[in-house]
Parts: C-alpha cells; sequence; structure tokens
C-alpha cells in the first residue's frame, strides 16, 4: 500500500511537471506575469552533479539566463541552446533588461525593448521570458524565480562598478558556464553597418525611405541616387554581356553540332559515293554487265553448218561476170576519150539488159 502511494505521488508530481513546461513549439513562451507555472514542491538547494545524475521527480532543473539579446542573433540562440541542455530536464528561464537599464550601464541599443523580448519569446530554447530583469541578481530575484543555476560565458563581466557581476553567483556553486560564438556579436553586426553606411543609405532610399528618415543631408541624397543611377546602368551593362555570352556560347555549341552532323554526312556521302563508283563499286559491275549486253547484241550470230541453202531456180543459172570489170581502168588521154569510154560503159550495160 505504501508502494502504491508513492508511485502515485511520483506520477502526480511528474505531471505537474510536464504541465510546467511547454507542450509545443507551436506558441511563443509565455512571460514570467503570464505564466501559471508556479512549482509548489520545496526547492531544494541542487548542486551541478546532482542535477547531472538526474533531475529531481517532482520538478525540472530550473536554469536561468540573462542579457540585452540586442538584434537577436546565431550566437544569442546558441548561447541558450547550451543553456537549455545543461541537464536532462531544464526549465530555461531568460532575463532580458530593459531599455532604461541598458542604455543607463551598456549603450544605446537598435531594438527597444519589447522587440527584444518578442524576439526572445520565439526562440525554441526558451520556456519563459522575464521582461525588465536586474542588472546584478539578488538572493530575492533567485528565490522569486526559485533559479537553480545561471547561464553564461565565463568570461569576467565587468560592470556597474563590479569587475564580474556574475563573481556571488559562482562563489555560491550556481553558476553553469557557456561557450561564446566566435565571429559574430551584436558589436561586429553595428559595425558592419557603420562601415557600409553609404551601402545601407543608398539601399533604403531606393526602397523608398527618405533623406529625413535616414538622417542623410540634401548633398548625400543627391549623390546616393546618381549611385544608384550608376549602379542601375552598370547592372543592365552586366547583363548585356551575361546575355551576349550566353548567346555566343549557343552560337558556339550549335556550331558545333551542325560542323559533327556535316562530318557525318560527308563520310556517310563518301562510302556511299565509294560504294557505287569505288574499284569495286556497284557501277562497275552494272557497267561491265551492260557492256556485256551490247557486244552480244552488235556481234551477228553465226549460222549453223547444218542449215539448209535456199532453194535456187533451176531454169536460171548465174552468169559469169563481165569482162569489163576485171579490166584494169586507165585514165583518159583526153576529155573526149573520157566522153567516149562513158558512152561506151553505158552501151554496154545496155547490152547487159
Amino acid at each position: 500500500m505504501v508502494g502504491h502511494q508513492k508511485r502515485k505521488i511520483e506520477g502526480a508530481a511528474a505531471i505537474h511537471s510536464y504541465k510546467c513546461q511547454r507542450k509545443t513549439l507551436s506558441a511563443p513562451a509565455p512571460f514570467a506575469g503570464d505564466t501559471s507555472c508556479q512549482c509548489k514542491a520545496p526547492h531544494e538547494k541542487l548542486t551541478i552533479a546532482q542535477a547531472r545524475l538526474g533531475t529531481p521527480v517532482d520538478r525540472p532543473v530550473r536554469v536561468y539566463a540573462d542579457g540585452i539579446f540586442d538584434l537577436f542573433h546565431a550566437g544569442h540562440a546558441r548561447a541558450l541552446m547550451q543553456a537549455k541542455t545543461l541537464f536532462p530536464n531544464s526549465y530555461l528561464l531568460v532575463g532580458v533588461c530593459s531599455d532604461d537599464l541598458t542604455h543607463e550601464f551598456k549603450g544605446f541599443t537598435v531594438m527597444n525593448e519589447a522587440e527584444r523580448y518578442e524576439a526572445l519569446r520565439h526562440c525554441r530554447y526558451v520556456d519563459e521570458v522575464i521582461r525588465d530583469a536586474p542588472w546584478t541578481l539578488t538572493p530575492e530575484f533567485l528565490e522569486k524565480h526559485k533559479i537553480d543555476f545561471v547561464a553564461h560565458d565565463d568570461i569576467p563581466y565587468s560592470s556597474a562598478g563590479s569587475d564580474d557581476v556574475y563573481k556571488h553567483i559562482k562563489e555560491a556553486g550556481m553558476f553553469v558556464p557557456t561557450q561564446r560564438t566566435e565571429g559574430i556579436s551584436t558589436s561586429d553586426i553595428i559595425t558592419r553597418i557603420v562601415r557600409d553606411y553609404d551601402v545601407y543609405a543608398r539601399r533604403n532610399l531606393q526602397r523608398g525611405y527618405t533623406a529625413k528618415e535616414l538622417n542623410v543631408s540634401f548633398i548625400n541624397e543627391k549623390k546616393y541616387r546618381f549611385q544608384n543611377q550608376v549602379d542601375k546602368m552598370k547592372e543592365k551593362v552586366k547583363n548585356v554581356e551575361e546575355k551576349s555570352k550566353e548567346f555566343v556560347n549557343r552560337v558556339e555549341e550549335r556550331s558545333h553540332d551542325l560542323i559533327q552532323k556535316w562530318e557525318e554526312k560527308s563520310r556517310e556521302f563518301i562510302g556511299n559515293f565509294l560504294e557505287l563508283f569505288g574499284p569495286d563499286g556497284a557501277w562497275k559491275q552494272m557497267f561491265q554487265e551492260r557492256s556485256g549486253r551490247m557486244l552480244q547484241a552488235l556481234s551477228p550470230r553465226q549460222s549453223p553448218t547444218s542449215s539448209p541453202t535456199r532453194g535456187r531456180s533451176p531454169s536460171r543459172s548465174p552468169s559469169p561476170p563481165s569482162p569489163w570489170l576485171f579490166r584494169k581502168a586507165s585514165p583518159p588521154s583526153s576529155p573526149k576519150a573520157a566522153s567516149a569510154s562513158i558512152s561506151s560503159m553505158s552501151e554496154g550495160d545496155e547490152d547487159e539488159k
């Protein structure tokens, strides 16, 4: 019976601990004044070793991280991620200092306090945001929010007349260090803006901001607008050059394809030509066949030896050739003699008839 009651109490405590944490990431983290999470269990002091071994049954380890969080960036998010994952089950409270306190001890901010509060509420690692957080943590503040440990980078933070505002937290054994992200900080971002002020001023003028809003003089406004026009012309020239290069590349590719196709067609044509007109081509064979046929058609066909002779008329026999055909012709000595010989030849013909 005692064991059953103990398990029942532990289960109820676990449910209460679950309700104290954000159930989903679909909503921003609540503000400290708006949260309904008020842990009623006795707040026993924990050591870091105990917290690393496992959290108490009735509640998560409450970890606190504070800062200005101006121009919220990846360095801030990584620090909060480390604070959230210090222990197996932790509840991360983030304190954000107000504008008045920040301007007094650190300097002017880019984002106002409302913007900085909202930026923290939408970080996935944050479970609760404490507005108007104190610059130096007091025992009363730690007790009010039941804070177990404070997470911050280990570099001594000198401010408000102290060499390290977290010195008393470290002495109490409540300080857990995190690692800074090198290469990015709010001061670095502001330095970039100041260094490239002309570029950003020109950009915002182009986007519709007035010179008064940008605190730009009349002369600088005209200079920036002229530079914007020059940049537009440069961009147009650059686009024309890129399009020209693209067109030339297309022409080269097209020419290469045409040359390749022409070479293929030329090889095909030459191959077909050689097959037709080459030494052993089809045209030579066809020519030889046709030549043979023509020779056969032109040469007379020999009559067979056993063919019968044509019948001749028995009543008439061939007459012997005329003796004048075998007479050797001599040239006439005179025109009269030539005419006489012609007349005698004609008479002879008449006699044969």
